[in-house]
């Protein structure tokens, strides 16, 4: 009777410890605002007043592992590229990582094509390469999706207009303070 109730106790018990290593995800309004100390050009930095890790049974980490982590990519890139895209659906938004991806976006009056984007927020810095575009195109065959080249100027054309957003929301955060 004891092994039958054991494995899946021990599972559970793994699972429930787990469910509490993760922090909460930045909320909707602090990953929209380009101002947000905890997103992209930001400091973000370790909570030494944690109840701890799995291992450190809820003593908490000690002050020399506590370290403060540099986000690499720019703020201001950040909200150009999502306002820039803001017409296409988005899959995933990683304002850490710098990386905003696109689901299949269907221009109204080319009912047989559509697109996809990949952004990349490569730095800090708000200068031409810091923000990489692929963009994917796929034309409709015989009711079927076949991958297309994109037009090369497309992405470069997307890559102009995130970077005039974000100098001009750059601008604009100064001209505020």
């Amino acid at each position: 009777m004891f092994k039958k109730i054991a494995g899946p106790a021990v599972l559970l018990l793994g699972a429930m410890a787990l469910t509490g290593c993760g922090k909460n995800p930045p909320s909707i309004a602090a990953v929209n605002n380009p101002e947000t100390s905890s997103l992209p050009g930001a400091m973000a930095s370790t909570d030494s007043s944690s109840s701890g890790t799995l291992f450190t049974f809820g003593k908490g980490s000690s002050s020399s592992t506590a370290q403060a982590t540099q986000i690499q990519v720019n703020a201001y890139l950040w909200r150009a590229t999502l306002n820039t895209l803001a017409f296409m659906p988005l899959v995933s938004a990683d304002p850490f990582g710098g990386v905003i991806i696109t689901d299949w976006y269907t221009p109204p009056a080319t009912p047989g094509e559509r697109f996809k984007v990949n952004a990349y927020i490569l730095g800090r810095e708000l200068t031409a390469d810091a923000i990489q575009v692929s963009v994917f195109h796929q034309t409709q065959e015989n009711g079927q999706w076949v991958d297309t080249p994109a037009d090369p100027a497309t992405a470069g054309g997307l890559e102009d207009r995130i970077l005039a957003n974000a100098a001009n929301l750059q601008a604009a955060a100064q001209h505020t303070n």
